[in-house]
């Protein structure tokens, strides 16, 4: 026996009124009239459903169209695997295998957005909400981009209002893979109300926070590696139409070694540093910003240790011995870093390392995976002002002596031949060469390319 089909809500509302209505006393014409009507109704609501759906693109025609306006967007073609536009019970867009043509594309796994009905119908489009789950992002392919800053006339006013992301890894310029999730709210401009970022499977735990906090200001705090790193950032648009980013921030007892983990970078120092940085940039969008980032920091780890060499041992043995570890009473300095096309380059001033049986100080740069650095190491009950030279590969840098320089009888011998290997690699390398890596790590990149 065949039951009567449920009524929903609202059809159980229409029918009752229906029925209230042909219960008044109508005459025959007027209720044959009222029939007629509802007939006509139904028949314009079913001839805008059939029109509205004739607009609204097929699967295949619609990923076709996401695919043009993203490549058009970016600059570069764009391939969309399939697309599909949900009407109900609620309007949602869904997106599948959204990648760009390049040697190392940027891809999206799954991306569903709401848009907003209220600006659709003013032909705006603009979503409540994005959720991307799963993706890849290469650094090296986001320099292939050339994004069209100009809002077409469909833009609205905050194209995004919030967006969650999970599982997208970050592809270093090296190699390596680093999952990250997080979410973010904008105001108009695409200027953040607040953002998280989240490394994801990092322990202890690697997070970033951004909290608007009045206009164009906003707080930032980070907890990294059982220490915190807080500060501000403003931004202000000069009258050419320029947006100036300044800033500080101020790391506070975070773990080197566990930080660098985090990120898959063994570190050559383990410690707690703590100090001050200063940020600066500018640009007229979002990505002329980030390339001309400016940061000068100050610093002090201590105590701290050198984990890959005994410089008491490498002295004592004339440098036949180095295997082991250091420890320092203190590693202070000044770190200051530019963002350029070909990589960062990082400048080191002042730098300071004190431990038991030497001190040394000297500064350097790292640019395009080379060092060029200079030392001055002073021997207990030995040599003072030794004038060391760092320069080469980042990764394997040489250490040099003016044999001349050094005074005593023992100073070609001892030093140059044997010492050095030792302190050099310590002081030189691990300090001068291996110092940035506490801020802005580098490692070496397989074959050529450009720098950090």
């Amino acid at each position: 026996m065949q039951t009567a089909p449920t009524l929903t809500s609202q059809q159980g509302v229409t029918r009752r009124a229906a029925l209230a209505l042909t219960s008044l006393p109508m005459t025959r014409v007027a209720r044959r009239s009222f029939s007629i009507f509802l007939l006509v109704l139904g028949a314009v609501a079913i001839g805008l459903a059939a029109a509205f759906y004739r607009l609204v693109p097929n699967d295949d025609a619609l990923a076709a169209r996401i695919a043009a306006a993203a490549g058009e967007k970016l600059g570069v073609k764009v391939t969309v695997g399939t697309a599909h536009l949900q009407l109900w019970p609620s309007v949602e867009l869904s997106v599948q295998d959204f990648a760009t043509v390049q040697s190392q594309p940027i891809s999206l796994k799954h991306l569903v957005a709401r848009p907003r009905i209220a600006q659709l119908l003013r032909r705006q489009l603009s979503f409540a909400d994005v959720d991307v789950v799963g993706g890849v992002v290469p650094q090296l392919s986001l320099r292939d981009l050339h994004p069209d800053q100009g809002d077409s006339p469909s833009a609205a006013t905050v194209p995004v209002e919030h967006l969650r992301f999970r599982d997208i890894t970050w592809v270093t310029r090296y190699g390596k893979t680093l999952p990250f999730e997080g979410q973010a709210s904008f105001a108009p401009q695409w200027r953040p109300r607040k953002a998280e970022l989240v490394r994801a499977g990092a322990q202890p735990p690697v997070k970033f926070e951004l909290v608007e906090d009045g206009i164009n200001q906003w707080k930032v705090s980070a907890q990294v590696s059982g220490g915190t790193a807080n500060g501000q950032i403003a931004l202000r648009q000069d009258d050419d139409g320029r947006l100036q980013l300044t800033g500080h921030v101020a790391p506070d007892q975070i773990d080197v070694a566990s930080a660098l983990d985090a990120f898959k970078v063994h570190s050559p120092v383990r410690g707690k540093v703590s100090g001050q940085t200063q940020l600066s940039a500018s640009g007229t969008h979002p990505a002329e910003i980030a390339l001309s980032l400016r940061t000068h920091t100050t610093f002090s780890v201590a105590p701290a240790t050198l984990l890959h060499i005994d410089v008491d041992k490498a002295i004592h043995s004339l440098g036949a011995d180095r295997a082991g570890q250091t420890s320092l009473r203190s590693l202070t300095g000044h770190v200051d870093t530019t963002n350029t096309p070909d990589g960062m380059v990082v400048r080191f001033t002042g730098l300071q390392a004190r431990g038991d049986s030497f001190t040394a100080k000297g500064g350097g740069t790292i640019a395009r995976r080379q060092v060029e650095g200079q030392m001055t190491v002073d021997v207990a009950h030995g040599l003072v002002g030794v004038p060391l030279r760092v320069s080469g590969p980042a990764e394997d840098p040489h250490v040099s002596v003016q044999a001349s320089a050094a005074t005593g009888a023992a100073a070609g011998a001892a030093i140059g031949t044997a010492v050095l290997p030792g302190v050099g690699t310590a002081v030189g390398a691990g300090l001068g060469g291996l110092i940035g890596k506490l801020f802005k790590p580098h490692e070496p990149q397989p074959g050529s390319g450009p720098g950090r």
